[in-house]
């Protein structure tokens, strides 16, 4: 039986577990058919308001996660068998209701955290976390971070109790490059991003990298704007047209992507995308022909990438989730959790730090991807994969994205090893 639950409902923080259903508009919750109590994760993320789409994007793959963990018996304990729930904060956008969220999954009894989707909100939840676990030492929190790229986070501001599953944004800068150095014709480029830590951080990355890599490369213009208050991106485009720019690098995601090259295409603009989230959330069916062969896009995994176990993964998904505006799957978000499952099975416990010291270790083997947490920084290493913009049907590329009829082909893959960069954090230890 589905019902709603009066609490959550009244702090926007709905459960799913693994026989849950997603029925549009509303989100359901159905109460685990287990006699252990769940392991809960509070999931603190946008699901409201620009940037709404990605968040609940990322609590499909997480949902489709805590099934599969479920569906094989959930998580084993020597106490018995516990399923995995993912609980719903709204952050709105906003670090302040970030922090209010965390201290209600706090106040619920939540010690397990993930979030993603903001460098900015991320290094807020970091710093709000360490003070807790100072003050509480009995209650102490772990955060894990699906998307939150600013290297920062895993350097200077590194914390013991944070994990970052995704590669920080100098990793995913480098493997673009290692596409576009390679492009010799390719003469001159324009910097745009969103303005804050992650945004600024691109930037610098892309001219320090350019420099080394493409000292001949003419950087044309180089401009940061609000993140998530622009609805019209024509004034930009123009300027980038104007401008000559025979490409445009951008780490802009969500909205602020796809209304940016959608503008693009409307103004006429026939230079070349190096982005890091090209591939999904509108933006293939907005840029349409266009973008073939000049759409670049960074991941730590696309749905057209080679083998069997990949391929899989991907249909699987599909299975569950039909709708071509639910087709958003990321291989890293897998990972997390069956890191987090594993770590909890080691431990024996479901204690942060006990979990913790497991998870600083973790290694992970899942259709056909490996990945393996650096303890020196807690930021997970793993092959990354650069893909271009084509036509379903074309060789490579097999999958769409969201029934778009453009999929993306792989043109580069950067194993772990090389993709690795040094750090400078300094763990502090409990």
């Amino acid at each position: 039986m589905y019902f709603f639950s009066p609490q959550l409902l009244k702090r926007g923080a709905l459960t799913l577990s693994a026989s849950a259903c997603l029925l549009s508009p509303a989100v359901f919750s159905q109460q685990p058919a287990a006699t252990q109590p769940a392991v809960r994760v509070a999931l603190i993320e946008s699901l409201s308001g620009p940037f709404a789409n990605t968040g609940e994007a990322v609590f499909r793959n997480l949902v489709w996660a805590a099934e599969r963990v479920n569906a094989r018996g959930g998580i084993k304990l020597a106490s018995g068998n516990r399923p995995l729930v993912f609980e719903r904060y709204d952050s709105k956008g906003q670090n302040e209701e970030a922090l209010s969220a965390l201290r209600s999954a706090i106040d619920d009894g939540i010690t397990l955290v993930a979030q993603g989707n903001s460098s900015a909100t991320a290094a807020a939840l970091i710093d709000a976390i360490n003070k807790h676990n100072e003050r509480e030492p009995a209650k102490r929190v772990l955060f894990m971070n699906y998307s939150a790229v600013d290297p920062v986070l895993t350097n200077e501001k590194c914390s013991y109790w944070h994990f970052r599953f995704d590669a920080h944004a100098d990793m995913r800068m480098a493997a673009l490059m290692d596409a576009l150095k390679d492009d010799r014709a390719l003469k001159s480029i324009y910097l745009i991003g969103q303005d804050y830590s992650f945004g600024q951080g691109v930037a610098r990355e892309a001219r320090k990298q350019l420099g080394i890599q493409r000292p001949d490369m003419q950087i044309v213009g180089d401009e940061l704007h609000p993140m998530g208050r622009v609805k019209d991106f024509l004034p930009y485009v123009a300027k980038i047209k104007a401008s000559g720019a025979q490409a445009v690098l951008t780490g802009n995601w969500g909205n602020d992507l796809t209304l940016l090259v959608k503008a693009a295409k409307d103004v006429g603009f026939e230079g070349k995308f190096y982005t890091f989230y090209g591939n999904a959330l509108g933006v293939p069916a907005a840029v349409g022909d266009a973008g073939i062969g000049k759409v670049i896009a960074v991941a730590d995994w696309f749905p057209n990438a080679v083998g069997a176990p990949s391929e899989n993964f991907y249909q699987s998904f599909r299975q569950r989730f039909p709708k071509p505006q639910d087709d958003y799957v990321h291989m890293r978000m897998q990972l997390m959790v069956e890191a987090l499952v594993q770590s909890i099975e080691k431990a024996g416990a479901t204690d942060a730090a006990a979990v913790a010291a497991q998870m600083e270790k973790a290694t992970v083997l899942f259709a056909g991807h490996t990945g393996v947490m650096r303890g020196a920084d807690h930021q997970f290493q793993q092959p990354l994969l650069v893909a271009v913009m084509d036509r379903q049907g074309t060789p490579g590329v097999k999958f769409d994205v969201e029934g778009s009829g453009y999929g993306f082909r792989v043109i580069k893959t950067i194993a772990a090893a090389r993709a690795e960069q040094p750090h400078s954090c300094k763990m502090i230890r409990p």
